[in-house]
């Protein structure tokens, strides 16, 4: 398998220093890979390579993620990161791409989508939320009771001590997985302690607080895919709490042609089916990017 390269390239607007893993044929079509929360490219450790013996693959850490610097000031907003994002494209000179996009990464990559439609071969959506219908009530209740406040700091301490804590995070790679299965520990051991630097906690309220702007955007999203009709891969953790296997399913009413594969998962499917995403991913790509 290829190896996996690190690099940090500083990016001259944004003022952001972006860590990010490369990997594949370098004039190979390239898919860059978006993490969620509260992950980092990290969490494709295991998958890159699968990928990487066709494609050459980017999988930044997104600001306030990982090893990822924005400079001091910088507004945590899904706009913002996704400024980062193309301007970190545009530093690599990468002009066309798939896009895999995880959780956070799923509005990142279509608010991209939307800026650039013909930058996009092909969309992957590995637990990648665009429809209220995979919203799943349990999670977000606590998240939108945020959203009709005063976004004040007592609501923002409740929700910190819910969502932030050791035990919330593990319970995200842990919930909903196959029997037997087990979650490698340094996972999200890596996250947690990376919540704990300085204003990480700040910087993770922030985009709870600012994620109501991305449901604002579904309509704009699916009426991409109305008319785009991008080819688009669904592999989803049926049994994820946060963003449902309706989520999922519901592609297919902009996107008659997407390709739904529901997997006996939780939300990091790909943590624990790396080999089966790998395969289903690789795949798709095959048939839709030339």
């Amino acid at each position: 398998m290829p190896p996996t390269q690190l690099h940090t390239i500083d990016l001259p607007t944004t003022k952001t220093k972006v860590f990010y893993r490369e990997s594949g044929p370098p004039t190979g079509p390239v898919i860059l890979l978006l993490h969620g929360f509260p992950s980092s490219s990290h969490q494709y450790r295991n998958l890159i390579p699968l990928l990487a013996t066709k494609y050459h693959v980017i999988a930044p850490d997104l600001p306030g993620f990982g090893f990822t610097f924005p400079p001091q000031g910088f507004s945590h907003t899904f706009a913002n990161l996704t400024t980062t994002i193309l301007e970190f494209l545009d530093t690599l000179h990468i002009p066309n791409f798939s896009v895999y996009m995880f959780d956070y990464g799923a509005p990142i990559g279509l608010r991209i989508a939307l800026q650039r439609p013909h930058a996009i071969q092909a969309l992957i959506s590995q637990n990648g939320n665009a429809y209220e219908a995979g919203l799943d009530p349990s999670f977000w209740a606590p998240v939108r009771a945020l959203w009709t406040s005063d976004n004040g700091p007592e609501i923002r301490a409740q929700l910190a001590e819910k969502l932030l804590s050791y035990d919330a995070t593990k319970w995200q790679y842990e919930e909903g997985t196959r029997e037997g299965e087990v979650v490698a520990p340094e996972a999200y051991t890596l996250d947690y302690a990376l919540l704990q630097r300085p204003g990480s906690v700040t910087t993770q309220l922030d985009l709870l607080w600012d994620y109501q702007r991305n449901v604002e955007l579904y309509p704009q999203f699916q009426e991409y895919f109305r008319k785009s009709q991008v080819p688009l891969l669904a592999v989803w953790g049926r049994n994820d709490r946060i963003f449902g296997p309706d989520g999922a399913e519901a592609f297919r009413t902009d996107l008659p042609g997407a390709e739904v594969h529901l997997l006996e998962a939780g939300h990091f499917a790909a943590e624990t089916e790396t080999e089966e995403v790998g395969r289903l991913v690789g795949g798709f790509l095959d048939r839709v990017v030339k």
